[in-house]
């Protein structure tokens, strides 16, 4: 997810060049602009654009006029002005002539851009920044414990600390406003820093915290979105999706903002539907909509007390719904449903059986034989009616195989024995001659003392 200057905290390794934290290559820096210009030939006479965008912690960046003509690559930490006083420690995110771009997108003027960068950061900075920011952890359990003994109705979500270990910033959400001058004067005692509250919407929160959505990926507030549109579930509803709010809502309890991506294509697709067709008139009676496929652009209908499917194409039924309306009816809609091409899909096996594991059937023969062997027992009241042996149907007088007499049909138990029965033959013999050479060895001992090696 990050690395120890992202809003995440810490314990995850960055990707990229493992510079923990500082190189914007992925997974250590949210919100990341790809200089397309970086490649690009300049003109021999061109003047470097003297604006630089510095991202800080979160998704906060801001600009900054770069004075001194300092060159500056993208991942380097630079110390710049702030405000209220003091100075402050970020990463350079975009520099060239894309900070002018990014400019025109949120609608500022460069005349707009007063604060500077006063130096690349030293490792005094550096370790000094590190500190402050080891610090936030800490500072917000016990800003949270403050605010619930006086009963404050918010939530402290994060804490971002300025690069000189001057101030603190808090922000928080609630839903209405809080009186927080009381939690303030004991947070400057506390900490004995100059403390700032700032209140962030639902979604602010999430893209500041970060997490994993329901995809399996980062949420897209902390990794690329920028702008929040307001989502309905009119959405959810044009997309034929279940209007269920657990699984509409995402990580910050309002709706998915993936909900607008695909609307647009939705809505092209949903001018050719036609409108109000809950049920068309047959002479078989009336056909209920089951389902619209809205790409394949087919219609399901169903009669009552039925549950067979007819599916129509959107050019007949809108042909149907016009003789509606001047009082024809047709005959019933199965003469007049679809051709719909079965899906094939070919089945291809993408493993192979390199451990010679046992097949995942190999005991439905076994259940098999088992199962029929227990309704035989049933048939005779209790009864074993396993085949015994060809010597012991010999000897017992058996006429199967005699001229003239009928060969009853054998069972699956019967034949599985019939199979076996020679070697289970064999395997008796040997076990008896083994029997037999045991008490003979046994007969055949000396009487007497047994010891096998007496004392001289």
């Amino acid at each position: 997810m990050g690395c120890g200057s992202c809003s995440t905290g810490g314990g995850c390794t960055p990707a990229g060049c493992k510079s923990n934290g500082s190189c914007l290559t992925n997974g250590c820096s949210k919100l990341d602009v790809y200089d397309w210009l970086s490649d690009m030939d300049m003109p021999s006479n061109y003047k470097a654009f003297n604006i630089i965008e510095v991202k800080f912690k979160g998704s906060r960046k801001d600009f900054y006029i770069n004075h001194e003509h300092l060159y500056l690559e993208n991942g380097e930490l630079v110390v710049v002005e702030t405000a209220t006083g003091g100075y402050d420690i970020g990463h350079v995110s975009v520099t060239g002539e894309l900070v002018r771009m990014q400019l025109n997108k949120k609608h500022l003027k460069v005349e707009d851009v007063v604060k500077k960068i006063y130096r690349k950061a030293t490792p005094a900075d550096v370790d000094k920044w590190k500190a402050a920011k080891d610090l936030e952890w800490e500072t917000m359990h016990r800003a949270r414990k403050l605010a619930l003994e006086l009963g404050l109705s918010m939530k402290l979500s994060d804490v971002d600390y300025q690069g000189d270990k001057t101030k603190a910033t808090f922000y928080y959400t609630a839903e209405g406003r809080v009186d927080f001058r009381e939690l303030i004067k004991r947070m400057a005692e506390a900490f004995r820093i100059r403390i700032e509250m700032r209140q962030i919407g639902m979604r602010q929160e999430a893209s500041r915290l970060g997490g994993i959505g329901s995809c399996g990926r980062e949420l897209c507030c902390s990794t690329w979105l920028t702008d929040f549109k307001t989502v309905s579930t009119a959405a959810a509803r044009y997309q034929n999706l279940s209007l269920n709010t657990l699984k509409l809502a995402g990580q910050c309890g309002k709706l998915k903002c993936c909900l607008n991506y695909e609307l647009d294509t939705y809505m092209d697709a949903l001018k050719d539907i036609p409108d109000n067709v809950d049920r068309l008139e047959t002479g078989k009676g009336y056909a209920r909509l089951q389902k619209t496929d809205i790409f394949k652009k087919l219609m399901w209908f169903s009669y009552p007390n039925d549950d067979t499917w007819i599916p129509l194409e959107i050019d007949r039924v809108k042909e149907i719904q016009q003789l509606n309306k001047e009082g024809i009816k047709p005959d019933d809609l199965k003469d007049e449903s679809a051709e719909i091409e079965p899906v094939k899909v070919e089945k291809v096996l993408d493993y192979e059986n390199v451990v010679g594991q046992d097949s995942l059937t190999r005991l439905d023969d076994r259940g098999r034989i088992n199962k029929n062997r227990n309704r035989n027992k049933q048939k005779s009241g209790g009864r074993d009616q396993r085949n015994q042996s060809p010597q012991g149907q010999q000897a017992s007088g058996t006429s199967a195989n005699k001229p003239g007499n009928q060969q009853p049909q054998r069972t699956v138990p019967q034949q599985a024995a019939a199979k076996n029965a020679p070697e289970n033959e064999e395997r008796t013999s040997r076990s008896r001659n083994r029997n037999r050479n045991r008490n003979r060895n046994r007969n055949n001992r000396p009487q007497g003392n047994n010891d096998a090696n007496p004392q001289v």
